[in-house]
């Protein structure tokens, strides 16, 4: 495995981060906030969210995508939203042929935190553990950053377990 982008979706804000996880050991490389303009009418912003995560995925040329889930909160209209920013975000990585996988935020915060009712706090602080921070990342680029470990772990986890020497392009190799 080597670089991993995960996303944190939102119509108006998007959270990105980078880690390269080599030999079990993750390594931050960056991580960031798309923030969209609030006046834009909801397909611009989607066009801003796919333009940008393109634009990442051509300059740091990620070999994996991970992303988190929507979870239906009781507005089914930000749900709906979430959902089409999400969609923005994975088809660009499909654009790159990278393999798409997503994770429930719960699983994601108890990848990170060790429990999946971690609040967005103890979500950044661990981050910063984590990836040996010097400063406290942003709360969608530490969600994002979470996406990615949350992947690589699980994806470490599955090679360690099939006995494979390695998991490239969503097949154990």
């Amino acid at each position: 495995m080597a670089l991993i982008l995960g996303i944190d979706p939102g119509s108006r804000k998007t959270g990105y981060g980078i880690i390269d996880y080599l030999n079990g050991k993750p390594c931050y490389v960056t991580s960031g906030v798309i923030r969209i303009q609030a006046e834009l009418a909801l397909p611009e912003r989607l066009k801003v969210i796919f333009d940008s995560v393109v634009e990442i995925i051509e300059h740091y040329q990620p070999q994996e995508f991970a992303i988190e889930q929507v979870f239906m909160a009781s507005n089914a209209s930000s749900a709906l939203k979430l959902g089409q920013a999400r969609g923005a975000a994975i088809v660009a990585a499909c654009f790159h042929d990278l393999p798409v996988s997503e994770y429930e935020a719960r699983k994601v915060k108890q990848a990170v935190v060790g429990t999946g009712a971690a609040d967005k706090t103890q979500v950044q602080h661990m981050i910063k553990s984590l990836l040996k921070l010097e400063g406290t990342p942003q709360e969608d680029a530490a969600d994002a950053l979470a996406v990615a470990l949350c992947h690589a772990n699980t994806q470490h986890y599955l090679v360690r377990t099939a006995g494979a020497r390695q998991f490239r392009r969503g097949r154990l190799v």
